[in-house]
């Protein structure tokens, strides 16, 4: 099997032309995961895939990552062969502030008569999820406040940070061997997003080699990336990945 992470999108939430951050995992050329749906993340996903995401994880809730799950509520409801069938892996942490920002707005439908989460299968989760016979872990990240967003990673594949300030102890726990890291770095850093000053500073030369950056604020913020030696995510690029090791969960 080949596998593959295909970035829809690159950009920081300002950078409307590189893309909502979002990526998705692929096996053989088709799609398993969507990671995060920001505002045009499921027009740029239907493009690629010709229908809607049979999975999606969300890392966190500002809404340049979920900011496009309601117009994905109407394309699953609205068709029967979809509607229910779509499944949301989303940490039950962040369950209350999923519904406070796309999930609690009176009458989804101006007819009524619909909860926003009869349109998908929603799994909350903690230490990580199930899916397809792949066992996915879940991990903390620091962005914004404590416990509001979460990272996920594939064993022997790939860890997908979601936005993030560095997290060491974390990477060394999930993504420990050849994994490739998708890492939020945008050229300065602040108290929710890594800069490459921070990478240089928290991250040994090996894992450095692994990283691939996105989350950056513009077009010429990626070149100067690349400029200092850094491999960056690009909108629409399919990065091969070594494949997932056979996982189960952790018993203890």
């Amino acid at each position: 099997m080949n596998w593959t992470l295909h970035f829809l999108g690159v950009g920081a939430a300002h950078a409307v032309e590189l893309g909502s951050s979002a990526v998705v995992l692929e096996r053989d050329g088709a799609p398993v995961l969507l990671i995060d749906c920001g505002p045009d993340t499921l027009d740029r996903y239907v493009a690629a895939y010709g229908e809607p995401p049979r999975a999606l994880y969300i890392t966190h809730t500002h809404m340049d990552h979920v900011g496009g799950m309601e117009r994905l509520f109407f394309r699953l409801w609205f068709d029967e062969r979809w509607r229910g069938r779509t499944r949301v892996f989303v940490h039950a942490g962040l369950m209350t502030w999923l519904q406070g920002r796309v999930a609690d707005y009176p009458s989804v439908l101006a007819e009524g008569g619909v909860n926003f989460w009869e349109a998908f299968h929603l799994v909350p989760c903690t230490r990580g999820f199930w899916l397809d016979g792949l066992w996915f872990d879940v991990f903390g990240t620091r962005h914004h406040m404590a416990g509001t967003s979460y990272g996920v990673a594939l064993a022997g594949s790939f860890a997908y940070t979601g936005d993030t300030r560095p997290i060491p102890e974390a990477l060394a726990r999930v993504a420990a061997g050849s994994e490739l890291i998708a890492h939020d770095c945008g050229l300065v850093g602040n108290p929710s997003h890594t800069g490459i000053d921070d990478i240089e500073r928290e991250y040994p030369e090996p894992l450095r080699q692994r990283l691939r950056l996105y989350h950056y604020g513009s077009e010429a913020d990626g070149a100067a990336l690349q400029s200092r030696g850094y491999a960056i995510a690009r909108a629409g690029e399919r990065i091969a990945l070594p494949a997932p090791a056979s996982l189960r969960p952790d018993a203890g």
